[in-house]
């Protein structure tokens, strides 16, 4: 298996595994089932040191990297997606502010986010404007006092959590006559700013996902983050780089669980006798599931590492999620094969990952879009 980690690598991989054994396992299949988001959970999380993992010391983090960061959301997704997408969100909020943000906004927001003691939310997508980014309605207009807010997001993850979000809208047109986009933040209380309509979700269950409404919601000019005009900057990094990683990790989690919950199973499961592992039919789809999750594994970490190096990849991290997300539908529908009729009954987490799967595929991007996204970078 995967050994390209370092010794302090192996060991918060080792902690994380511990903490989501005790605190998530156990909890995942009800989360998933009542569709609810464990927020009592995330002064645990910040205790632990699992949010905002890359963030220097002097903002509260240990100054670590991408890399220690998927590892922390490749554990908890082991286990449950839904809770890996909740915690994924709220650190694209955590590296927004801390890639982009004022010093103030850094020393006033990052604590807050890293203890766990705010929950955190990025809002860009919307009914006209998912994949077409540029096709934004919702307006940030600039006034004497600050900047007035107006429009709905949907699909937003942590949509009735979050407790200091960054969103994105319009803010007026440059010299080219194009819409500039622009990204600020909203603190929690704000007048205005609401939880619209909460989606049924077919995967990612444990997560919260739904509307923001914004009816002249009022920020102060210090809320803007890095210049107007900047929001497609911030944002197409933010999700680029920390948002499809974490999907990447996410379905690497899901790979990950589909592959040790077949073994585990073909090993109990017994026919004529003699457990089903010894099948060669079954053997082939252990194998097949071994396979994807190395894959898997040496994509992200590889993005990663180059991430952690300083250099762009945007490339090869659309081309991780890529081959993540569908990589885990994949060892999905292979594991309910390899378990027959106990495969559907949701006793079992396949049933679970499986349907995980198919919500990560549109999450951060469809595949088409990542294919897109490849192919624009390398044919430049």
């Amino acid at each position: 298996m995967f050994q390209f980690f370092n010794e302090d690598q192996k060991m918060l991989q080792k902690v994380v595994r511990e903490f989501v054994e005790q605190e998530v396992a156990p909890h995942a299949a009800e989360w998933d089932e009542k569709d609810v988001c464990p927020v009592e959970l995330w002064p645990k999380l910040g205790q632990m040191g699992f949010f905002g993992i890359f963030v220097p010391s002097q903002y509260g983090g240990p100054g670590l990297g991408l890399t220690e960061r998927n590892i922390i959301l490749e554990e908890v997704s082991r286990h449950s997606a839904g809770l890996g997408i909740a915690m994924m969100t709220h650190e694209l909020a955590i590296a927004a502010i801390l890639n982009f943000g004022s010093e103030e906004q850094k020393q006033t927001y990052l604590p807050l986010l890293l203890s766990g003691e705010k929950v955190g939310g990025l809002s860009v997508t919307e009914p006209t404007g998912g994949s077409d980014f540029g096709n934004q309605s919702t307006t940030i207009e600039k006034t004497e006092e600050g900047y007035v807010i107006n429009g709905r997001k949907c699909f937003i993850t942590n949509s009735h959590i979050a407790q200091i979000n960054v969103i994105t809208g319009t803010s007026g047109v440059n010299e080219k006559g194009r819409k500039m986009i622009s990204t600020v933040i909203v603190p929690e209380g704000t007048p205005g700013w609401t939880a619209g309509r909460k989606e049924n979700k077919l995967g990612l269950r444990g997560s919260v996902t739904g509307d923001i409404i914004c009816c002249d919601v009022k920020v102060p000019h210090n809320c803007m983050i890095g210049n107007e005009g900047d929001g497609t900057k911030i944002a197409m990094h933010t999700i680029g780089h920390f948002g499809r990683s974490g999907m990447a990790a996410i379905a690497v989690g899901v790979i990950k669980g589909c592959y040790e919950e077949g073994i585990k199973f073909s090993k109990e499961r017994m026919v004529y006798a003699k457990p089903i592992s010894n099948l060669q039919a079954i053997q082939f789809i252990i194998a097949e599931n071994m396979v994807d999750l190395e894959a898997g594994h040496a994509m992200l970490y590889n993005a990663c590492a180059i991430y952690d190096r300083g250099q762009s990849c945007v490339a090869e991290i659309a081309a991780v999620k890529l081959f993540t997300s569908e990589a885990a539908a994949r060892a999905s529908k292979r594991t309910i094969d390899l378990m027959g009729g106990y495969g559907i009954i949701n006793e079992y987490p396949i049933g679970r990952f499986l349907r995980d799967s198919m919500a990560i595929i549109p999450s951060g991007g469809t595949s088409h879009i990542m294919s897109i996204i490849i192919a624009g970078t390398v044919c430049r």
